[in-house]
């Protein structure tokens, strides 16, 4: 690590943007920070890893992390980056939300730690017990309408026909009123978050001088994007990956992260790992003497993954990107090879016809295209060139049986090294 917390974040990237005394207050003080994540998903995703590493940095700094769960304005919802409503939940979808969020902080955040343990917190503890009226004389008062137009998550909402409701546009105050709830019973002194959320965070800063007459800090990131220019986190189906292995198996998340771009990889070596200045430098220069061996891609793919989803995930990540070059199927499940196989051509065989001795092996070639004939099915089989579940086929004469399938449900045909083709057993 270098010398001081701020300097740490510069380095790798964290900063975007932070009031006049934040960088001397990180490098000379012990303080609290905080930063917010929305509960409107059962899962966070890797977005969200960027406050989580930064969070995580500042703790091994000896700085006091909160990660704020959203329970409370998770139920009104934020307009910062958006063009449209959010849907409104239910406190019962909140708090279910918050569980399984809870334990994805924990993978990143320390609360063991006796110094300075991480602290999750949900602010539907203290804004669910506000009155309205006092709410409104006691913070409301502090901000001119003309000041909250300003931001820009509010006038890009104007702008559009359909505007912004009043809920949302109350979203400002009760963010602010969050920051200085902490201040005031947490001795919380910064907030962290997202580029867009500047004008939300300063808000705070600015009612807890009102209010305290004290001094708070704010700091936000930049917003990630790819090298393209396209918004960091979505999958190649554009889908956004999850850190919950039940959204985004661990075996794509892998895949996520080594199928990163040269011009992506070393940022996100900054962002999203341990790795130090040295040990970055030395796999920057990897990608320019050999990029084909994607040693950084594969250093970022291992070092995410096992902090999201553990060791055995990473070992069995690599195992299944290996089944792809020919390597061993034992070991895999129906899951898994259902998600390797996830983009290959496939096609269906009722289960009965593999029961007794089976189909020749040949009737499965031409019926999944890997041969156009029986006759061409037995010349690539003497070539040596089909495989079953990645095992050569030595017979042309060989029978399947449902024997051969995995957990019943699949074969994998394999024609030369790369043309794979996924057969489902249907009953």
């Amino acid at each position: 690590m270098t010398h001081n917390a701020y300097e740490e974040l510069k380095w790798r990237g964290f900063v975007y943007d932070n009031t006049e005394e934040a960088p001397e207050v990180l490098a000379k003080q012990k303080i609290t920070i905080y930063n917010g994540f929305d509960p409107t998903g059962d899962s966070l995703h890797i977005g969200h890893l960027v406050p989580m590493m930064a969070l995580a940095r500042l703790q091994r700094f000896g700085h006091t992390p909160i990660a704020l769960a959203g329970g409370g304005t998770g139920m009104v919802g934020d307009p910062s980056g958006r063009s449209d409503e959010r849907n409104l939940l239910t406190r019962e979808e909140v708090e279910a939300n918050l569980a399984n969020i809870q334990q994805q902080l924990a993978g990143v955040l320390d609360f063991e730690v006796k110094s300075n343990p991480a602290r999750i917190m949900n602010n539907a503890d203290w804004l669910l017990q506000l009155n309205l009226l006092e709410f409104l004389r006691d913070v409301g008062k502090h901000f001119t309408v003309n000041y909250m137009m300003a931001k820009d998550s509010v006038r890009s909402r104007l702008a559009r026909e359909d505007g912004i409701s009043y809920t949302e546009f109350s979203y400002m105050l009760l963010q602010a009123y969050d920051f200085m709830h902490l201040f005031t019973h947490h001795h919380c002194v910064m907030q962290m978050g997202g580029s867009d959320q500047w004008g939300n965070i300063v808000a705070g800063v600015e009612l807890i001088r009102k209010v305290q007459g004290a001094k708070a800090h704010a700091l936000v990131f930049p917003l990630i994007t790819q090298a393209d220019g396209t918004k960091f986190g979505k999958t190649a189906a554009g889908t956004n990956a999850w850190l919950s292995a039940a959204r985004t198996s661990p075996y794509r998340f892998y895949q996520f992260w080594y199928n990163t771009n040269d011009a992506d990889v070393v940022n996100y070596l900054k962002y999203f790992t341990w790795r130090d200045q040295h040990e970055i430098a030395e796999l920057e220069n990897a990608v320019f003497e050999r990029p084909e061996q994607r040693e950084a891609q594969r250093r970022l793919a291992q070092d995410v993954t096992r902090m999201v989803h553990g060791d055995t995930a990473v070992h069995k990540a690599e195992k299944a990107a290996a089944v792809l070059f020919g390597g061993d199927l034992e070991g895999l499940d129906a899951a898994d090879i259902r998600d390797i196989f996830a983009d290959v051509p496939s096609s269906e065989v009722a289960r009965t016809d593999l029961g007794g001795e089976g189909l020749p092996v040949v009737d499965l070639l031409v019926s999944s295209g890997l041969a156009s004939s029986k006759g061409d099915g037995r010349r690539a089989i003497q070539g040596g060139g089909i495989y079953l579940n990645n095992q050569r086929v030595e017979e042309s004469g060989q029978m399947v049986t449902t024997d051969n399938s995995i957990d019943g449900q699949f074969l994998v045909l394999r024609k030369g090294r790369k043309a794979y083709h996924l057969v489902k057993l249907q009953n």
